[in-house]
């Protein structure tokens, strides 16, 4: 099965003359690192910024700076350009650019195909906190707002000016994930995901724990792409170093004990469930109040089983829709079939661990998918985000088929 929720690829990044300049190089970066072709339009005032060099050596692209060159309108033209953009995003977006599409004001290249577009726009305002608190400059942004336009709000710290406040551009990593957002289809929109992910840690004493080597990344990557799509995420995480996907409903645990109760809690509530987690499977039997000294002498552990949180929300499920997941070292398919069955899920996401690209804490997965009625369907490798959408398109598969 492939993806049927590719994204629109083609972005025509709109660069104002602001002191954030330089984040928009980032930003290129970032989008082609995420596979976007990202096409440059710098006003005459970015230029005294950021070179045009430096987007086109990102991009892989030439910049466009006039509307009326004559080697650039005979290769890029404002029309093709305005025709080729899935989306639009102006970033940073100074007072002045905003005030001039409020007003429908085409006076340079970047306007002028604003003007043209039929794509989606969004806009990224940085600025002094005086102007963006302007009632002219809000009126304009209330104005476009009800145009359609779609805006991020400025963040809050220290602004190049000397002042302090509401006016820095957001971050690089936070208007891409608005982009994906933007230009992804809305097939989950009604779903209620509920996801585990990361490890446990069970503590020994005050210093010590027993933990496992799970970054939290595919948890974390099915987080955010459920909300690209649409639904409405709980996120349940172990310690990880991973930053909260945007527009998920983050719930930090410690222990398995913790996970369970937090997942019993909020079980109900979901439509499907999906437990990416790695859940420590045993405890030590005391918790030492002081830490443990080192010795010459072996030390011996006592260990307790945890509870079996998959198992038991397999048995109390009601509707919804269960995906587990299995981390092996051999016999895949099988061990997965078992567990499969035995914990009553819908679907099962296994993977080797020890093939290539498929281990702990890297971006990549190679992965098995087997589903109740004996699919088995094996994948390459890809990264997790390609993985979570895969997931997601055999997730509503298997929902039309049991309502059909």
């Amino acid at each position: 099965m492939t993806s049927g929720n590719r994204e629109p690829r083609n972005i025509v990044l709109g660069v104002s003359g602001g002191i954030a300049c330089y984040k928009a190089v980032e930003l290129v970066r970032l989008l082609v690192r995420d596979g976007f072709t990202v096409q440059v339009i710098m006003t005459r005032e970015a230029l005294e910024f950021v070179t045009p060099l430096t987007f086109q050596t990102i991009s892989g692209r030439s910049v466009a700076t006039e509307t009326f060159s004559l080697t650039q309108e005979s290769e890029i033209g404002h029309i093709n350009l305005a025709d080729q953009a899935d989306l639009l995003v102006i970033a940073p977006a100074t007072a002045n650019i905003i005030g001039k599409i409020a007003t429908g004001i085409a006076d340079d290249l970047l306007t002028t195909v604003i003007m043209a577009t039929r794509a989606q726009v969004l806009i990224a305002p940085s600025m002094n906190v005086h102007m963006y608190e302007n009632p002219i400059l809000q009126g304009n942004i209330s104005k476009l707002k009800g145009l359609g336009y779609h805006f991020m709000e400025p963040v809050e710290g220290y602004l190049a000016c000397g002042y302090e406040g509401r006016g820095r551009l957001p971050e690089p990593q936070d208007i891409v994930e608005e982009i994906h957002g933007l230009v992804k289809k809305k097939d989950l929109v009604g779903e209620r995901l509920l996801i585990t992910a990361g490890p446990n840690r069970e503590p020994l004493d005050p210093i010590r724990y027993i933990g496992n080597r799970s970054s939290g990344k595919m948890g974390y990557a099915l987080a955010r792409i459920g909300v690209r799509r649409g639904a409405e995420v709980t996120l349940i995480s172990g310690p990880t170093s991973l930053r909260p996907p945007q527009g998920v409903r983050l719930i930090s645990v410690l222990t398995a004990a913790e996970m369970r109760q937090a997942v019993l809690k909020e079980f109900s509530a979901a439509t499907a469930v999906l437990m990416a987690a790695a859940v420590a499977d045993y405890h030590p039997e005391k918790l030492l109040p002081k830490k443990i000294k080192r010795g010459r002498d072996p030390i011996q552990l006592r260990l307790k089983p945890n509870p079996d949180i998959l198992r038991e929300v397999g048995m109390r499920k009601n509707g919804q829709i269960l995906i587990g997941f299995a981390a092996e070292t051999e016999a895949l398919v099988a061990n997965a079939k078992k567990k499969l069955h035995e914990k009553n899920l819908d679907l099962i996401v296994a993977n080797n661990v020890t093939e290539e690209g498929s281990g702990f804490d890297v971006d990549t997965n190679v992965a098995t998918i087997l589903d109740r009625k004996g699919g088995v369907h094996s994948l390459p490798l890809m990264s997790k985000e390609e993985l979570a959408d895969r997931i997601y398109d055999y997730l509503l598969a298997l929902k039309n088929s049991t309502s059909s």
